[in-house]
């Protein structure tokens, strides 16, 4: 009888007795409708076990790291439905949020531990920031957009990661007075390796950072520091925007 009473026509909705309107409004305040987030939560879900674990990503910090944060609040508004798609997206100041599956991909490659001191150079929309803030002691973040670093420096604040530091300038240069950094991970493509970060990175550190090669492609290379200079690995071809500032000179 109740499905009959809700399959009826405007025309008749007049003989829908009193009683039916007050048990639907009563069964609204019981059930409510799921609420957003937790639509969220379960592609989020969706996307770690299809995109990143059915893929190559096997560390389980992770994987759990990529579970936790909130992709759905680092993109625009009107990116919110597609937030959990293995894609990248656009944000502000025609720069780019990295498809899940690469942040992944950088943050596995990087070899974290939970005592580790973290610089990204590229905060973006610091949806890569606050993977690392999952895993790591601390992280330092430069963004060379100013408006970028300031709303993803009030975005990780807003959502309690009080390990991450953002800062708007070159990250050519890096962060000297916070080194030596056990990982450096740069989110855009660059035309050579910053000696500077070199310089800032502790002696068996990692830096990982889509590269420009000869062909005009980019490959993303994993360097590691060794007494005898670095060893490079190649684990990707890679599409980044461009690295801009000092390092184009």
């Amino acid at each position: 009888m109740w499905k009959t009473g809700l399959k009826r026509t405007s025309s008749n909705f007049r003989g829908f007795p009193f009683y039916g309107i007050a048990a639907l409004l009563l069964l609204i305040l019981l059930h409510p409708l799921p609420i957003l987030s937790e639509s969220f939560e379960e592609e989020r879900e969706r996307m770690v076990d299809r995109h990143l674990a059915g893929r190559d990503i096997t560390d389980p910090r992770v994987l759990a790291a990529m579970s936790r944060v909130p992709r759905e609040e680092f993109v625009l508004p009107g990116y919110r439905d597609r937030a959990y798609a293995d894609a990248a997206l656009p944000i502000r100041e025609k720069q780019t949020i990295s498809q899940p599956y690469i942040v992944a991909l950088m943050t596995q490659a990087a070899a974290l531990k939970p005592t580790d001191r973290v610089l990204e150079v590229g905060t973006g929309s610091g949806y890569q920031a606050a993977v690392l803030a999952e895993l790591v002691q601390e992280v330092y973040s430069i963004e060379i957009i100013e408006p970028l670093a300031r709303r993803a420096g009030e975005r990780l604040k807003a959502l309690g990661y009080k390990n991450v530091h953002v800062r708007h300038g070159d990250g050519y240069r890096g962060w000297p007075e916070r080194a030596p950094f056990d990982a450096i991970l740069i989110t855009a493509a660059a035309p050579k390796l910053p000696q500077p970060l070199v310089d800032q990175l502790k002696m068996g550190g990692r830096i990982v950072v889509p590269l420009d090669n000869v062909l005009f492609h980019q490959d993303l290379i994993r360097f590691t520091k060794t007494p005898d200079g670095l060893k490079k690995e190649k684990i990707t071809a890679v599409q980044f925007v461009p690295m801009t500032g000092e390092v184009r000179e």
